[in-house]
């Protein structure tokens, strides 16, 4: 019998291992995919292929993701599905599995579909897609969290045991926070990014969404691998994972604590800092005014120009196929020169210097994952500047190749979802 909690990794191999059938899981996620009765979660399902996949498989033969349903973010290559990146206009039949998607199903996962998302990975919303927005799985009132949307809402809902995202401005870590999960964004390049549109290359990373820390460690320990084909691809270290007790985890000060009049968050990080001391961490406040001003970068000078060049000519040949928010974001990036960018790279470098002393001493940052909540009616009245409030603790990160996981704290005073990143 199938559990009515959402799908883990250890949950299923156990149960697999109790005699449970593949393609029953795979016709549970399809009803619950129907029932959420959601239309914005997948952009494309493909029913046949995955009851086909999972009909195929007998008993577990030691492969660690053998039988596990998951999504894939439709900016990210699945044979034979379309890859869209939520842009019709760009719609084509992938030929080949990104390469993370193929060491995914070679280690025995089920792909049930693509995933909406914020057109191009242009938001950190989830709602500047052309077709209909998915809902937040815990709250409709408010946004779902982009710019992976759909693949967050799919494992909040239970339909998937874990999804792959991306993240460029914190794309794999807001929709986590906004939707109580875990969601780990890697180094750059420890991920391979062949088989992916990118919106920022030189910032990009495939993330995972997942239920838990061991399970989003677990897939990125399957996934990671060197590709030869991607020029960013590079090794990483995917051994057990280690306890707090002895770090020194630096987190912001009070005056540069910004959370934009939530104050229901600011307690929340407070009492999260508290059981990083009983845990054994050592805490150190630090000042963030450098990381603030690096994430401020992120939409100006070479990566609001990098994403027109992700984009291509449609900007300036068909800029009716972009959504409106996505073209007004991207349309100041054509006015940009190789001086704005080389400007860019120069005060980038003097901002990073600034931030390593930030940080000199400590293994690891500490932050709020999302500054506030906001709701579908305030993202209406303003699509930019709520969308903006949301990276306070993510802009900078990829400027910075940092690495991080946005980690659920369980549920605020008000009933919202609590959730940190941890940042190294």
């Amino acid at each position: 019998m199938i559990s009515a909690l959402p799908f883990t990794l250890a949950e299923l191999a156990s149960a697999y291992a109790n005699g449970l059938k593949p393609a029953e899981v795979v016709t549970e996620a399809y009803a619950r995919l129907d029932a959420a009765n959601d239309p914005g979660i997948l952009l494309h399902r493909s029913d046949a292929q995955a009851l086909a996949e999972a009909a195929s498989l007998d008993r577990p033969d030691g492969r660690p993701l053998w039988g596990v349903p998951f999504v894939v973010k439709d900016n990210i290559d699945v044979a034979g599905m379309p890859t869209t990146a939520a842009c019709p206009d760009l719609s084509y039949m992938a030929t080949d599995d990104a390469f993370v998607v193929a060491r995914l199903r070679a280690a025995g996962a089920i792909v049930l579909g693509k995933s909406n998302l914020d057109q191009f990975a242009t938001g950190l919303v989830g709602v500047r897609t052309p077709s209909p927005a998915p809902r937040n799985a815990l709250d409709p009132a408010l946004v779902p969290g982009g710019s992976s949307s759909g693949s967050a809402v799919a494992v909040a809902r239970g339909i998937a045991a874990f999804s792959l995202g991306t993240d460029t401005a914190g794309s794999g870590r807001v929709p986590a926070a906004l939707n109580s999960l875990v969601g780990l964004k890697p180094t750059l390049g420890t991920l391979s990014a062949t088989g992916m549109i990118p919106a920022c290359r030189t910032l990009d990373t495939i993330s995972v969404f997942a239920h838990s820390v061991a399970d989003a460690w677990a897939v990125f320990g399957v996934a990671a691998a060197v590709d030869p084909a991607d020029a960013y691809s590079r090794g990483a270290a995917t051994g057990p994972l280690a306890a707090a007790q002895g770090l020194r985890i630096g987190v912001p000060n009070a005056a540069s604590l910004q959370v934009f009049g939530d104050t229901v968050q600011a307690a929340d990080f407070r009492a999260t800092v508290a059981d990083l001391f009983a845990a054994g961490a050592v805490v150190d406040e630090i000042d963030f005014a450098p990381f603030y001003a690096v994430a401020a970068m992120l939409y100006e000078g070479a990566w609001l120009a990098e994403r027109v060049a992700a984009v291509g000519r449609r900007l300036i040949d068909a800029p009716d196929t972009l959504h409106p928010v996505t073209r007004a974001i991207l349309e100041p990036g054509l006015r940009l020169t190789a001086v704005d960018a080389f400007r860019g790279f120069y005060r980038l470098q003097a901002l990073r210097e600034d931030c390593l002393r930030a940080m000199a001493g400590v293994d690891a940052l500490c932050v709020p994952t999302i500054p506030y909540f906001v709701t579908l009616d305030e993202i209406a009245a303003d699509p930019i500047g709520p969308n903006a409030r949301l990276g306070t603790y993510t802009n900078f990160v990829n400027l910075l190749d940092l690495c991080g996981i946005a980690v659920p704290t369980g549920d605020r005073a008000d009933g919202r979802p609590g959730s940190v990143t941890i940042l190294a």
